[in-house]
């Protein structure tokens, strides 16, 4: 479509089911990952894997998002990820919400370090698994 105005364009909104958003949210690399840092809210961009229905994470240990989850074992957080056209504005856009906890269990820290690879530089030795209590997702969809 050339020649088309973002403006011109009529979009509506579909919710999407909870199978689908985690779908959705399997098919891309990265978030971003929502928390309160000193009752101020905090978003940091993060690579991700779904193992099941929990997105997995890895960070740092010295991170503020792993200090948070450290400092309270059922820390509530937000997992945004998204796939919306920059032209069209067309696409969809995903959010999880539930409790945030460090994975501990050597097999599992093992299993998690070779599956999900780090996309910054850093040693990245922290696994923050997020249990899905809330998942929406909407897609933004043209008028026919």
């Amino acid at each position: 479509m050339t020649g088309f105005r973002v403006d011109e364009v009529a979009r509506r909104v579909v919710n999407l089911s909870r199978v689908e958003s985690l779908r959705l949210l399997s098919g891309v690399p990265f978030g971003r990952v929502v928390f309160t840092r000193d009752a101020l809210p905090a978003i940091r961009p993060v690579n991700h894997i779904l193992d099941g229905d929990t997105v997995i994470v890895r960070t740092q240990l010295t991170s503020r998002l792993t200090s948070t989850v450290r400092a309270d074992s059922d820390v509530v957080v937000a997992y945004e990820a998204d796939d919306i056209d920059r032209t069209t504005r067309l696409g969809w856009s995903v959010v999880v919400t539930g409790i945030a906890r460090t994975i501990t269990d050597p097999d599992l820290v093992a299993r998690y370090d070779a599956l999900v690879k780090p996309w910054a530089d850093g040693n990245m030795d922290t696994i923050v698994a997020i249990e899905p209590t809330l998942v929406t997702g909407i897609r933004l969809v043209g008028r026919a």
